[in-house]
C-alpha cells in the first residue's frame, strides 16, 4: 500500500480581496511615512494627515508597480503562503531602498569620497535597509492575510 501525502493547505484569493490588501498595504505605509515625520521633530497635523494620504497612495502605486508581477509568478507556481509574501516583501524592500542610498548602487553621480566613506555608505545602507525590508516584509504579511483564504 503506497502512503498518501500529507494533505496540503491551498491558499485563494479574489480580485476584491486583492484590492483590499493593496489598500491595506498603503495604509500601512501611509502610516510608516507618518512615524518618520513625527520622529523627524514637530509637525503640525495638517502635514500629518497629509502625509498619511500622499505615503499611502505612493506606497500602494509602488506596491502594484514592484510587486504585482513577481507575486503572479509565486501565485500562479503554487507560492502562496505568507512566507512567500514576507520573503518577497523583504527582498523587494532591501533592493529598493539600498538602491536608494548608495547613489543607484554606484551607478548616478556622487559626491566625491574615498574608499572608506564609500565603504561605510554601502554599510550603512545594508543596516538601514535591513530594518527597512523587515518592515516591508511586515506589510508583506498583512496584506497576504488580507487577500488570502484558505480552502480545503
Amino acid at each position: 500500500m503506497a502512503a498518501r501525502p500529507a494533505p496540503s493547505s491551498r491558499y485563494e484569493t479574489s480580485i476584491d480581496r486583492v484590492g483590499l490588501a493593496i489598500g491595506a498595504g498603503g495604509l500601512m505605509g501611509g502610516a510608516i511615512a507618518v512615524l518618520l515625520m513625527v520622529f523627524s521633530g514637530p509637525v503640525g497635523v495638517g502635514a500629518l494627515v497629509a502625509g498619511l494620504a500622499i505615503g499611502s497612495l505612493m506606497t500602494a502605486l509602488a506596491i502594484t508597480a514592484l510587486a504585482a508581477i513577481p507575486w503572479a509568478l509565486l501565485h500562479a507556481s503554487g507560492r502562496r503562503g505568507p512566507v512567500a509574501a514576507a520573503i518577497l516583501g523583504a527582498a523587494i524592500g532591501f533592493v529598493l531602498f539600498l538602491g536608494g542610498q548608495t547613489y543607484g548602487y554606484g551607478m548616478f553621480t556622487a559626491p566625491a569620497m574615498d574608499s572608506r566613506t564609500w565603504l561605510y555608505r554601502w554599510a550603512s545602507g545594508v543596516l538601514t535597509s535591513l530594518v527597512m525590508a523587515a518592515m516591508s516584509a511586515g506589510v508583506a504579511a498583512v496584506m497576504w492575510r488580507v487577500a488570502y483564504r484558505k480552502v480545503g
